[in-house]
């Protein structure tokens, strides 16, 4: 999710639900040793709980990270060793480490160590075309050795030669059976699910093998399939009182976009992460081309806002009349 869970997708994903943790998107461990840590690691108190996704494969540089992820106030601090990119490939991080996972054992220990903060991992079930069990299967039990309890799964094989990041993402096959077998072979680890995960049906039947599900792009393209998480997987009973409607949801962005606009941030690069907010409902491609018109970009997010509210419900007025029309 490089470049998409960013602090201001993450305060407007925290918006829609309390609960839910957040991850960041990843962050290497070149960029807080060399570059802006502050820029890397700043994020918004009502994010929490949120994780801070590291890349790297240096066990001393990772356990730097660890430490700053503590010091900024993170709540788990969590290693990729899923993502498939050509850059990841390069730096020798990233899925390429789960061919060594006594060295992804060693990163943890480090980082477990640095750290009084959760440690997780995030992987892939398997590397190329190879559909071997065996090899997640140790690659898990030898990163559980070094004290890491939590595993998040997605659920395809990561294919390092032929595919793009996104084609990484849908063409190997998903096997959740995969998963649940490791949760039989480690009863007493926390195994997460992640991969094609869309809806609220096939998250809880996930819930019934496993002990958690990430999503990512579905919820990002369709953020307000978060808004009934609270209630239902997190038992809040304040959930179904308190939760928050579309309308108001976007009047907070409107306020978080004129204070980060006072901050010296473009309103812009915080709207792009709302974009979804109306999705399925009429008038919500109107309301997108607004928010997104880069000619509206040094106007007020406030005129920008009823801008787009017009625009919606003049969609919603015409698809009304097409409903009621005779021929409709």
């Amino acid at each position: 999710m490089m470049d998409w869970t960013d602090r201001h997708c993450r305060y407007f994903h925290r918006l829609i639900t309390r609960h839910a943790r957040l991850y960041t998107e990843m962050v290497t461990t070149g960029a807080l040793l060399h570059g802006d840590v502050a820029r890397h690691l700043d994020f918004h108190a009502e994010e929490h709980p949120v994780a801070l996704q590291l890349g790297g494969s240096e066990p001393a540089d990772l356990a730097h990270g660890a430490r700053l992820a503590e010091r900024w106030g993170y709540d788990e601090v969590n290693l990729n060793c899923g993502c498939p990119s050509e850059r990841v490939q390069r730096g020798a991080f990233g899925a390429c480490l789960m061919n060594e996972a006594p060295l992804v054992a060693r990163c943890v220990a480090a980082m477990r160590e640095a750290t009084r903060l959760p440690v997780t991992v995030k992987h892939r079930i398997g590397l190329g075309r190879s559909e071997s069990y065996g090899f997640v299967r140790d690659f898990v039990g030898t990163v559980a050795e070094a004290g890491c309890s939590v595993f998040i799964v997605h659920a395809r094989n990561a294919w390092l030669e032929g595919l793009s990041p996104k084609e990484n993402r849908e063409v190997p096959p998903l096997r959740y059976e995969v998963v649940r077998q490791l949760k039989q072979d480690f009863p007493a680890l926390t195994l997460v699910v992640n991969g094609g995960v869309g809806d609220a049906t096939q998250i809880a039947g996930h819930l019934a093998t496993l002990d958690g599900v990430m999503v990512g792009r579905a919820a990002y393209h369709d953020p307000w399939s978060m808004a009934g998480w609270d209630a239902r997987f997190f038992g809040d009973p304040a959930a179904q009182v308190l939760a928050p409607d579309r309308d108001a949801v976007e009047a907070a962005m409107v306020g978080h976009m004129l204070r980060q606009q006072a901050a010296g941030v473009p309103w812009s690069h915080v709207a792009r992460h709302m974009l979804g907010l109306w999705n399925g409902t009429p008038g919500a491609r109107r309301w997108r081309q607004v928010w997104s018109d880069h000619r509206l970009k040094g106007r007020d997010p406030r005129e920008v806002g009823r801008l787009a509210r017009e625009a919606r419900l003049q969609g919603r007025a015409v698809a009304a009349a097409a409903e009621d029309s005779p021929t409709g």
